[in-house]
């Protein structure tokens, strides 16, 4: 039986259909990876903040409030590098200890005025029996400050006794500083007594930050040539509970031999000599320092 012209032409168009080349099926692909988002600019107070610290203390201690002769001696004290070592910070509460006539505290006080605090330790004068030079340095500070509320702010001027050191309520202080005044301690007994105190002052992770005259070698001095060992200073800190963080020679000088008929008091700005010799010793500059940065655990 033949087949009909209907179902030839449904073959044909089937056959037809079957030889037509076929759509190919896109495969997926995997959207590509968006660009990396560009990384935020850091934001200048991270980029800037020791420069910035610097160019603060540096201008608060090109100030005019400060006398030329204070500036002068900024060569051998070096101010703005030891308080950079030290870890200042514009909201620190800092305790100066014994100040005398305000040579830190012009840069300290002003530094600290918007945001931290600054707390000058004074010796007590109103006890019996202390030195007169205690009474007018005293009030060398005092006058000087009350002055000019708007260069050093209100900064808390706290006395102590010196036999038995207290800087203020336990672990209310992030530093502690002193400058060339342990050899005083050590002298007259109590070095033991203000290294506690330091200690108890501050809080947890606290900065004692320590400079004085370097007297060579190791053997343990009585302080009253002015010159103290590191090593003494090292033993009396961590006999207290510090550990020493680091040491810098920012304030040392290898000219200054620490053997001076007058001790200390022989090199300027003393010059205890007078004319004698002044020129060798004005050659020589100040004395030797150690800089020592202790925490408190």
């Amino acid at each position: 039986m033949r087949p009909s012209h209907s179902l030839l032409a449904l073959a044909c168009a089937l056959g037809l259909a079957a030889c037509q080349p076929q759509a190919e099926t896109p495969v997926p692909t995997a959207a590509p990876d968006p660009a990396p988002a560009p990384m935020p600019e850091p934001a200048p107070a991270m980029v800037d903040a020791s420069q910035e610290m610097r160019q603060r203390l540096e201008t608060v201690a090109a100030g005019e409030h400060r006398k030329d002769t204070d500036r002068a001696r900024d060569r051998y004290r070096n101010p703005v590098e030891t308080l950079l070592f030290f870890g200042l910070k514009p909201d620190s509460t800092v305790v100066e200890i014994t100040p005398g006539g305000g040579w830190y505290s012009d840069i300290l006080a002003p530094f600290l005025r918007p945001h931290g605090t600054y707390i000058g330790a004074i010796w007590d004068d109103t006890l019996p029996d202390q030195p007169a030079y205690y009474a007018r340095l005293n009030t060398t500070l005092s006058e000087k400050i009350a002055a000019a509320p708007e260069v050093y702010g209100e900064p808390t001027l706290l006395r102590f006794n010196p036999q038995a050191p207290a800087f203020g309520e336990p672990a209310s202080a992030d530093m502690v500083l002193t400058f060339r005044n342990a050899h005083n301690w050590i002298g007259a007994g109590t070095a033991e007594a203000y290294f506690s105190a330091f200690f108890d002052v501050l809080k947890p992770g606290g900065v004692l930050g320590f400079t004085d005259h370097r007297a060579k070698g190791d053997t343990p001095t009585d302080g009253k040539s002015g010159y103290v060992t590191e090593q003494q200073i090292i033993d009396l800190a961590t006999a207290a509970g510090f550990q020493l963080a680091e040491r810098s020679e920012i304030n040392a000088n290898p000219n200054d031999s620490a053997d001076h008929p007058r001790g200390v008091w022989t090199l300027p700005p003393s010059l205890a000599l007078g004319d004698e010799d002044r020129e060798k010793y004005l050659t020589i500059g100040e004395s030797d320092r150690m800089t020592l940065k202790f925490v408190k655990p």
